[in-house]
């Protein structure tokens, strides 16, 4: 996991020696900058990151040890991170039932994220219900339902082609009257510039008004998901992002993008295809996994 940004800042903190100075501090910043940028980190974002840190080198004078980077550079991540309040913990709501809607486009993983989330919340005591609200696609209404069946989770679908909102708000219902305790929201995930793929989400989001929305993003795709998640932020609005499929070779940066343009914070991080590859998100765990 994050083995392309992981081993680059490796490489560059064993260049020297433990006590060993570098005197050009603009070689630092360029060297930072490159390995940010390599790693899917948006030129706006490493240029942040490499600025802040390059303030904190000044301080020392024109010498400094490789090790006093490292620590400035860890210090500098986490501020960015930490300019964002962390996401939500959904383990501990105050409204029953609580409904997270999951926005995303086909192919990110958005279902099998939703069925993670269902395990880790049933794993900690909670009751659970499904709302098979992407009702386009062919195959997904299938799909959800097997992985709740999988679940021992109860899902609520109508036939191909309904009405989504219908879906979710009778899966609400459902909840309301059975006293569970989360509905977790599927949606459509055509193409983000459709129009009317946009105008569903909205809808979904009128009639369901949940209390949580989630954007689920392929870290594998580097700037074109920081693309995806501005569009939807922009029409439809979001809360937090999952990032999925980090068990491939991912290369780390799209946390920072997200956190540092949309000014929103990651709720979990998908780390492969079982129930259980489902990690919750913490910065010092992330810094500790890019820097070694």
């Amino acid at each position: 996991m994050f083995e392309g940004i992981k081993n680059k800042f490796s490489n560059l903190f064993k260049k020297l020696p433990a006590g060993s100075e570098i005197i050009r501090r603009d070689e630092v910043e360029s060297t930072i900058t490159n390995i940010l940028l390599e790693a899917d980190v948006d030129y706006d974002t490493a240029q942040n990151i490499t600025q802040r840190l390059d303030r904190k080198i000044v301080k020392s004078g024109r010498k400094i040890e490789m090790e006093l980077v490292k620590e400035y550079l860890k210090e500098t991540i986490n501020e960015v991170l930490g300019e964002i309040p962390p996401a939500d913990d959904i383990l501990n709501v105050s409204k029953k039932p609580y409904v997270i809607l999951f926005l995303g486009i086909n192919g990110t993983g958005k279902t099998t994220t939703i069925s993670k989330v269902a395990n880790y919340l049933r794993k900690n005591g909670r009751r659970v219900v499904l709302a098979a609200s992407d009702t386009f696609r062919a195959g997904a209404i299938e799909q959800i339902s097997i992985l709740g069946s999988n679940l021992g989770v109860n899902v609520i679908k109508h036939t191909a082609g309904s009405d989504p909102s219908a879906v979710a708000f009778d899966a609400i219902e459902h909840a309301k009257a059975r006293d569970i305790d989360y509905v977790l929201v599927d949606s459509a995930g055509r193409m983000q510039t459709n129009k009317n793929l946009i105008d569903e989400m909205k809808k979904i989001k009128r009639v369901a008004k949940p209390d949580l929305t989630v954007m689920v993003l392929d870290s594998m795709i580097g700037q074109d998901a920081y693309n995806q998640a501005e569009v939807f932020m922009n029409e439809i609005k979001f809360d937090s992002v999952v990032l999925t499929k980090l068990d491939t070779d991912a290369r780390g940066g799209a946390v920072l993008t997200i956190v540092h343009q949309l000014k929103k914070p990651v709720l979990f991080l998908g780390t492969g295809q079982g129930f259980d590859d489902l990690i919750k998100f913490d910065a010092n765990w992330y810094i500790d996994k890019i820097i070694p």
